[in-house]
């Protein structure tokens, strides 16, 4: 008789030690959790211990830290018609517990889905030029718009980056080739324009010379000067323009 009645007291005591060590839960600093009481919202709670209590209440654990997500490559058809595959990767975190897990099923899925259709969206208005150009400022849009549609949901999108843009091969090589015409475009440009300046120069050393007859004997000393310093076995000396004068006959 004795033993069933210590079983009979320990029974009643092991149930009630289970269901507090049942009860327990820890949150750590970066958790919360949001507890519902027979399927009624209760409270968010969090960090440290709290005690759900077994069958009547239920907790969701919701991680407050920033997440990674992971956009995989994209499909999409640019402004200008050229065919690109483009991925980025979302940088996001729970503001709002609460409206994380009763406004929107599986908040990770659906901020994916919703980045992948934004993503398609802000790219294709973009002609090719501006996608490779002017990345931060579609970084900047996706970011934008992601930010908006997700307030609803307590999420908060801090930053989108842009991973890889990808080309098929003949559209490279197009690419490449334009890149080559351009520079060519430039060299032909830097060369007429030093030919401009150069032409300029000499009209206007013509015009200091014509006013000057001194400076073109001094122009021939030089030039002279030059000669004399090359190794060559010709050397032609030039005539003053006044000496032939004087060799003229008088009318």
């Amino acid at each position: 008789m004795q033993t069933i009645e210590i079983f009979a007291w320990l029974l009643p005591v092991a149930a009630i030690v289970a269901i507090v060590a049942m009860s327990i839960r820890v949150l750590l600093e970066y958790e919360r959790g949001v507890v519902f009481t027979l399927g009624r919202l209760q409270a968010v709670k969090g960090p440290g211990l709290i005690l759900v209590i077994p069958v009547v209440q239920r907790m969701v654990r919701v991680d407050l830290r920033t997440r990674v997500l992971d956009v995989p490559p994209q499909d999409v058809i640019s402004r200008d018609n050229v065919s690109v595959r483009v991925n980025a990767v979302v940088y996001y975190r729970v503001l709002d517990p609460e409206r994380a897990i009763i406004q929107v099923e599986a908040f990770d899925q659906a901020t994916s889905q919703l980045a992948q259709t934004t993503l398609r969206s802000v790219v294709g208005q973009h002609e090719l030029d501006q996608m490779l150009a002017e990345r931060d400022r579609l970084n900047a849009d996706v970011q934008r718009i992601l930010d908006e549609q997700t307030d609803a949901w307590g999420i908060k999108v801090s930053n989108v980056e842009l991973k890889h843009i990808d080309l098929d091969e003949k559209m490279v090589r197009a690419i490449a080739r334009q890149a080559e015409a351009e520079r060519l475009r430039r060299a032909k440009i830097i060369d007429a324009e030093g030919e401009l300046q150069a032409a300029e120069k000499l009209v206007q050393a013509g015009d200091i010379m014509a006013r000057n007859p001194q400076s073109m004997q001094l122009r021939y000393l030089g030039t002279l000067s030059n000669i004399a310093g090359e190794k060559s076995s010709t050397i032609v000396f030039p005539l003053p323009v006044d000496m032939l004068n004087l060799l003229r006959p008088k009318e």
